[in-house]
């Protein structure tokens, strides 16, 4: 019983202490909120889209502690299909590794794909795609071969991603 009484006030101490490391960052222009354990570096970049066409994107990333976090938003053309985007990106993420797991993933009443991915180099990474206002939203938790920590800040990058605005 004492120990039990011992593990609950461990657990008491140091749980908010791990919880307050993350910041959730909100990016209003874009419509989004994501939390990331250390600031972000955002930069613009290009992103090449379903039928080869290279779009503009945003990228905002992280690497500490062996894993990398990043979120990349692609501003497409009307006219690209939303089916067309998705399953290009799962393509282009797929290759080289093994798709462990690919299912609906939703955030509010936005649908898109979650994936869970095992490098051939040990890595293992946790992401969601959703096409959302012309743009591709690609968010990325990857814990990489050296890492010694488990693949829960991954999933926990991947699983913050919300949208902030009505429709």
């Amino acid at each position: 019983m004492r120990l039990i009484a011992l593990m609950l006030a461990l657990f008491a101490v140091t749980g908010p202490v791990v919880a307050q490391e993350w910041k959730e960052y909100t990016y209003p222009n874009l419509s989004f909120t994501v939390a990331f354990p250390a600031d972000p570096k955002i930069e613009t970049a290009t992103y090449e889209a379903a039928e080869g066409r290279s779009v503009e994107a945003q990228v905002y990333s992280l690497t500490q502690d062996n894993s990398v976090f990043k979120l990349t938003i692609a501003k497409l053309d009307p006219a690209m299909e939303e089916r067309a985007v998705i399953d290009h990106a799962i393509k282009a993420l797929s290759q080289g590794v093994e798709v462990k797991v690919n299912i609906e993933h939703r955030i509010s009443w936005i649908y898109g794909r979650q994936l869970s991915l095992a490098g051939t180099d040990g890595s293992q990474s946790s992401v969601a795609l959703f096409y959302y206002k012309q743009r591709l939203y690609q968010i990325e938790g990857k814990v990489l071969p050296a890492g010694k920590n488990s693949t829960a800040d991954a999933i926990r990058f991947q699983q913050s991603l919300t949208f902030t605005d009505e429709g």
